[in-house]
């Protein structure tokens, strides 16, 4: 059953794997890891933490799949577990503390539970579907529904998974510097999704995100009323769009035709969905 129960079994999870991660955080110089694709690294502690996480994850809902960021998929895909065990590697393994665990279990598409944890701060966002996001077990203030661009701070990622879209991005990330309060890139897609759902960030935009990036940081963004899209302003799908654009309604009304106006089509032209990347 998916209940508030459940969610209590898998922030125990995730903390203990926290407090491993923590140990090991600093003992290798930087440099360390193995690069898996251009400027994507997997080290011990990621294989380890996710073999951990599977582990522990099986028997309490026996019927579900898993997709691992490390391992790939198997068993069911309508009822899954989706994971990142360290989500933010390459700061991690650059001695940088923002990095998180992402766990979510997604229902035929659908993301019905999820956590993110924070190792370093020990914040920790959690939601089902339908109960609203709490941060460290509490309810968070009422996001500004009203709030402009030139009042939003804006997070995206550098596409370095998308080197295709390259062209398009650094001159809307120019548009969207001069006409927002600034741009972060902080290196974790799933904590930057995080904050924005939190009220931290009030907008965000990034290319070739994967599911175990943003699964349960896209149910923390629809239980705090965010408008989550392509670039096309579509109802953005995972499996299938490039682009994702989202935010509180009013800045997601002016970002998302900034994000159109740069990109157009370029991110369907020979496009790789998300799921087969990586």
């Amino acid at each position: 059953m998916i209940d508030d129960p459940l969610l209590q079994q898998v922030v125990a999870l995730v903390t203990e794997v926290g407090r491993y991660q923590l140990e090991k955080f600093r003992a290798l110089p930087p440099g360390g890891g193995d690069e898996k694709l251009a400027r994507e690294f997997v080290s011990e502690v990621d294989l380890r933490s996710e073999t951990r996480l599977i582990e522990a994850l099986a028997p309490l809902v026996p019927k579900a799949g898993f997709f691992g960021e490390e391992t790939g998929q198997r068993g069911s895909r309508d009822l899954q577990w989706i994971i990142d065990p360290l989500d933010g590697t390459t700061n991690y393994l650059s001695g940088l503390d923002h990095f998180c665990i992402s766990v979510s279990l997604v229902v035929v598409g659908t993301p019905v539970l999820g956590v993110v944890y924070r190792p370093a701060s020990g914040e920790l966002f959690t939601a089902l579907r339908g109960k609203g996001l709490r941060r460290n077990g509490l309810e968070l203030p009422p996001l500004v529904h009203d709030l402009t661009l030139s009042q939003a701070l804006v997070g995206t990622g550098f596409p370095y998974r998308s080197p295709d879209l390259a062209d398009a991005f650094f001159p809307c990330c120019r548009q969207v510097l001069y006409q927002s309060r600034g741009i972060r890139r902080f290196g974790s897609a799933a904590l930057d999704l995080s904050y924005l759902a939190a009220g931290y960030l009030q907008g965000f935009w990034e290319s070739d995100l994967q599911p175990y990036d943003v699964a349960a940081a896209l149910l923390f963004l629809s239980e705090r009323g965010c408008r989550i899209s392509n670039e096309n302003a579509e109802p953005f799908d995972l499996s299938r769009d490039r682009i994702l654009v989202a935010g509180p309604p009013a800045v997601h009304e002016e970002l998302q035709p900034i994000i159109h106006a740069h990109y157009g089509g370029a991110a369907r032209d020979g496009s790789t969905p998300p799921s087969e990347l990586g």
